[in-house]
């Protein structure tokens, strides 16, 4: 937990520099207590930092395809000159993204991480998929993950300026 705090005290330090006056100066508190809200529920004071990653880069303002890919790079496995996805890589970004809508009720049960393993990789009969299938599987939405793109279209659209008046 120290070494995030570390790593989340950088990351808001730079975000003030870039954002001056946009950062609440307890910005590293209130998401260390999210992040162990989530992955640290006995209490013992650590959290995996890959699962801590994935709950960052999914709440961050960046593009879904750029979360998508860095989602790729923190759970593949390399494999010679390419990098795969494995079907216990999935489960654990699946379950480890799932905390995220846990924290407010909305869980999700083994049964969808299952189904949607199966859908991801559908068709393929070797044990790893390639970036592009992983890609391509994200854009279609899979039910386990619909939170992601509804919360990154909601947060777009905060920046969205019509010049109409209403009656």
């Amino acid at each position: 937990v120290w070494q995030i705090s570390r790593i989340l005290t950088k990351l808001f330090q730079r975000a003030r520099l870039q954002k001056p006056g946009q950062v609440d100066l307890r910005a590293v508190e209130f998401t260390l207590s999210l992040l162990l809200a989530m992955y640290d529920r006995s209490g013992t004071g650590y959290v995996k930092t890959r699962s801590a990653a994935a709950a960052l880069i999914s709440l961050s303002g960046d593009t879904l395809l750029a979360k998508y890919r860095a989602f790729f790079q923190f759970y593949a496995v390399p494999d010679g000159k390419a990098a795969l996805i494995t079907r216990s890589a999935l489960r654990s970004l699946l379950t480890d993204l799932n905390q995220i809508p846990a924290i407010v009720g909305e869980s999700c049960t083994l049964s969808c991480v299952e189904i949607a393993i199966h859908d991801c990789f559908h068709g393929v009969l070797k044990a790893a998929i390639v970036e592009e299938k992983f890609l391509s599987w994200l854009r279609s939405e899979p039910a386990v993950l619909l939170w992601l793109p509804a919360c990154y279209r909601l947060s777009a659209t905060e920046m969205v300026s019509h010049q109409a008046r209403c009656r």
